[in-house]
């Protein structure tokens, strides 16, 4: 069987879990995994015959996929804000709507030399961005999970880009001195668990819930920490960043005029939802 062949074969195998579109994306992310061509390479080879390794190689990962786990968790990486960072159960699949958030934040900040804080790091995907985009920054990053904190600090290798991680927990002081930082950012848990029956198979059984959901009863668990902590770490003009669930944006905001914080504004992300609040320690 050609190349195009078995592409068309595993795109009607997979038809009962994603579109024709999606499942042909997906099956050339695999393609470069296995065999390092990319969409070019995959047409111009659609001619060839695929070997009876590269065959079952496919097999195995159409089969994973009808039980609906992740592409990105099955070839342990994924392709993120220009970045291929590693990727494993114990931590979210960076999303698209955080690559916009990393944009936002090195379009206002173009001095060098800022100190950040990245709260609830994960894999590391927003610190090691930052560090990538901003001019000479110094980046630390945080987070409760070992098992996030070891693909974080494998993601930092592989990329060069010398962010300092420690484990730490939010919902405790931090261990940081007053004034300590120019930049401070964090895409921490905040779906409710009343949302859960809204969201894919892919996501519920294979992505860690502890990053995740927060009680109905308390959405903003994780922010009212961070506000609180972060007014005290941050240096006067620094500047807050949060990723946030739409539904309690103006909860949120009323939450960081309470402590303290000024300038505070809700911004839309790619879709026009209200997905993003930046906030300023006032001097």
């Amino acid at each position: 069987m050609n190349l195009r062949d078995k592409i068309n074969q595993c795109i009607t195998q997979l038809a009962a879990v994603y579109d024709s579109r999606e499942a042909r994306n997906i099956l050339e992310l695999a393609i470069e995994h296995l065999k390092g061509w990319n969409k070019v390479d995959i047409l111009m080879n659609s001619d060839k015959e695929v070997s009876d390794f590269i065959s079952g190689k496919i097999d195995a990962i159409v089969d994973r996929l009808l039980r609906y786990e992740p592409i990105q968790y099955i070839l342990g990486e994924t392709y993120w804000h220009g970045l291929k960072l590693k990727v494993a159960p114990g931590v979210l699949i960076p999303r698209p709507e955080t690559s916009q958030l990393v944009d936002i934040i090195t379009d206002d900040n173009h001095a060098s030399d800022l100190s950040v804080l990245d709260i609830c790091t994960g894999s590391g995907a927003i610190a090691v961005a930052l560090s990538r985009n901003l001019d000479f920054p110094d980046v630390t990053a945080l987070d409760i999970s070992k098992d996030a904190l070891g693909i974080a600090e494998e993601n930092d290798r592989d990329l060069h880009t010398g962010v300092k991680f420690i484990m730490a927990d939010i919902l405790k002081p931090l261990p940081f001195d007053n004034g300590s930082f120019d930049i401070i950012v964090s895409n921490p848990p905040y779906i409710c668990e009343s949302e859960r029956q809204e969201m894919s198979a892919n996501v519920l059984d294979f992505e860690p819930s502890i990053a995740l959901f927060v009680p109905d009863s308390d959405p903003l668990k994780f922010y009212r920490p961070i506000a609180a902590e972060g007014h005290r770490i941050a240096r006067d003009g620094g500047r807050l960043y949060l990723e946030i669930n739409p539904a309690h944006a103006d909860a949120l905001k009323s939450l960081l005029v309470s402590e303290g914080w000024t300038d505070v504004t809700i911004l839309n992300d790619i879709t026009g939802r209200r997905r993003f609040i930046k906030a300023v320690k006032g001097e």
